[in-house]
Formats: structure tokens, C-alpha cells, sequence
């Protein structure tokens, strides 16, 4: 079971949709027109389309199969003085005093650009179930660092 907000469901929704009705049908048109040129064997073009289309429908399936197991969260469920997923958390690295904000979302909603990290990572991981005010030490690939929470919100 994935847990996920509901914009994250509807975009992957979307992806799936575009892959499915724009993607796909275009692999399988580059197929049709490379056969038409002849000798497979050799027929680069056909078998670079052969590729693609595995790739497309690996895709497909796994974003299928992401779907069949996810659950929405009701936000209004939620509470909003711990961390948890869907929590938009501001924090402090006290080591350098860097301010960072994240939310904290399903695996497959994580995004750095757009400051949100899965609650798989290290980070997610050491805030949840703390409330604003805690300080979590936590050990990332560059070492050890010690966080502090300035605000919780969802």
C-alpha cells in the first residue's frame, strides 16, 4: 500500500494517461514504418522502436501497478503539530546554520527541485513524529547532522 496526496495521484494519473494515449501509439506507428522499409535483421530504426516500446510498456505497468495499491490521504486527518507525511517541514542544519523547507511525500511524489523528500530518506526518516522545537541528529552519506525543527504545517 502507497500512501499519497492527492496531487501526487492525479499526476501520476496524467503520466499515465500521456503514455498510454500519446506515447505508446507513437512507438507502435515508428514500428509500422520501419517494417514497411524491409529486412528487419538489419533495420536499425525498427529495432531502436522495439526498445522503446519495451521501455514504454515497462513504464505502463509499473505506474499501473503504483496505482492499484494507492490510497489518497484525507488531509483533514492529518495533524498538523508532529511531523508526518504530507508535513511541510522548515528546519535548520545547526552545523551551518542552512534554513532548508521540505515536505515529506511517497516515494514516488519526491521531487528535490521542488522540495519534496521522500519519507524513505534519512531526513524524512529522523523528523518523523517530532514535534517544532526538537532537535534530530541525523546521518546522511556526508555524515552526521543535527537539525533543528522551526515550523511544522501541512
Amino acid at each position: 500500500m502507497e500512501y499519497m496526496s492527492q496531487e501526487g495521484y492525479d499526476k501520476l494519473v496524467a503520466e499515465l494517461k500521456q503514455l498510454e494515449t500519446i506515447e505508446l501509439p507513437r512507438v507502435r506507428d515508428a514500428i509500422a514504418e520501419a517494417r514497411d522499409k524491409g529486412d528487419l535483421s538489419e533495420n536499425f530504426e525498427y529495432h531502436a522502436a522495439k526498445r522503446e516500446q519495451g521501455r514504454l510498456l515497462s513504464r505502463i505497468r509499473f505506474k499501473q501497478k503504483v496505482l492499484e495499491f494507492a490510497r489518497v490521504i484525507d488531509t483533514s486527518r492529518l495533524s498538523a503539530d508532529k511531523v508526518g507525511l504530507l508535513s511541510k517541514v522548515t528546519i535548520t542544519n545547526l552545523g551551518n546554520k542552512a534554513k532548508m523547507t521540505y515536505r515529506i511525500v511517497s516515494a514516488h511524489e519526491a521531487n528535490m527541485r521542488e522540495g519534496k523528500i521522500s519519507i524513505h530518506s534519512p531526513i524524512a526518516q529522523a523528523l518523523l513524529d517530532k514535534k517544532q522545537g526538537d532537535e534530530v541528529t541525523v546521518r546522511v552519506p556526508a555524515g552526521t547532522i543535527t537539525l533543528h525543527i522551526d515550523e511544522v504545517e501541512l
